[in-house]
């Protein structure tokens, strides 16, 4: 479906402020286990429909993969598969609250932002993409007490990075609000406006996600002044870039529906982490498609190297951002237990001859 629809569909959609308020379940098991799918419902056949979502980025390769190759259909079986794009999380996922859609491929904050919100109403089921996201500045900046008086930008208020850029800065002693006040202003814009203010030199730097971070550099001159990576020590590099996020109610429902979907995902991970010219070629032939524009392709190689595609949710980098957000003042205090259900995965994982991945 087109992203005109799913914009449509988001407009109808029940509002999703920016900053949660509320507070997660109580349920928390060392498997990430807190909904409490039913096994054996999982192991019945997929039925009714189920409305996906997920973005034409890099960072949903695996995504569109699933959706290119019919991986998602094919595990569906008779259940049908409908999709729809969007290009911000909150869009997302007020579409996934108003019910609109069933499940989609999200990044963390607006994840937390929903289940705060919904006090619940959403669960995380499996990870997807880690990495891959930057602090791209001017030549001119080599540290950073450079970075005072600058402007930087990233894509979106409260989003992922904006929340990063934001903590780290603080790390640093800076200063900064909501307004674009404080010793380092910080301009919230499209990432494509934000290549051109780059390039203008109306921005001097910009914490964003792949492709852009490579984009930055290849196209602005730009160069890399903090690898996110290099700040995640304590779960070695990982951080969670994008994962798969369900309605619970859905879940509980069709849980069937929900294993089918994780075992496309997973199928869809393999071909992403085997010839990567050809996922590469698969996932910009499904950006083009959407977005009628195609990633040159030094630009998507580029990118694919900053990124690891995993079913790992990266549980512990979630709550660090969400830690982060209330620290600066973008998210009130809340509760993640309950936000993981991850039986079916692990159950999946199992099959494989795979490791188990943790919740919180």
């Amino acid at each position: 479906m087109s992203i005109g629809i799913a914009r449509k569909l988001a407009v109808l959609a029940l509002a999703l402020p920016l900053l949660a308020t509320a507070c997660g379940g109580d349920d928390d098991t060392s498997t990430g286990d807190a909904a409490g799918a039913d096994t054996a419902a999982a192991d019945s056949e997929p039925s009714g429909s189920l409305k996906l979502g997920y973005f034409p980025n890099v960072t949903h390769a695996p995504a569109i993969i699933g959706v290119e190759e019919g991986l998602f259909a094919d595990a569906l079986g008779d259940a049908s598969l409908e999709t729809f794009t969007f290009n911000a999380g909150t869009e997302a996922s007020e579409a996934l609250l108003s019910e609109s859609i069933d499940a989609t491929f999200i990044g963390p904050n607006p994840a937390i932002n929903a289940f705060a919100k919904s006090d619940g109403a959403v669960t995380l089921v499996a990870g997807t993409t880690s990495g891959g996201a930057s602090l791209v500045v001017a030549q001119d900046i080599d540290s950073p007490e450079d970075l005072a008086g600058k402007t930087l930008a990233t894509p979106s208020l409260g989003n992922t990075q904006d929340v990063a850029l934001r903590a780290w800065l603080a790390d640093q002693g800076f200063q900064t609000d909501e307004t674009g006040g404080g010793d380092v202003t910080i301009t919230p814009q499209e990432n494509a406006d934000t290549l051109t203010t780059f390039q203008s030199g109306d921005i001097q730097g910009a914490w964003v996600p792949e492709p852009w971070a490579t984009r930055l550099v290849n196209e602005g001159g730009g160069k890399v002044l903090v690898d996110e990576s290099d700040l995640w020590t304590e779960t070695d590099g990982q951080f969670v870039t994008t994962h798969l996020l369900v309605r619970t109610d859905y879940l509980e429902e069709y849980p069937a529906n929900v294993k089918a979907l994780i075992e496309g995902l997973l199928d869809a991970i393999d071909e992403a982490n085997g010839d990567a010219a050809q996922a590469q070629t698969i996932t910009n032939d499904g950006i083009e498609k959407i977005t009628t524009k195609r990633l040159g392709d030094d630009t998507i190689a580029g990118a694919w190297e900053n990124l690891e595609f995993t079913s790992d949710p990266v549980a512990a980098s979630l709550q660090r951002s969400a830690d982060d957000a209330i620290e600066v003042g973008l998210l009130d205090p809340v509760e993640l237990d309950g936000i993981y259900d991850l039986a079916i995965l692990n159950e999946l994982l199992a099959e494989r001859g795979e490791p188990e991945v943790e919740g919180l």
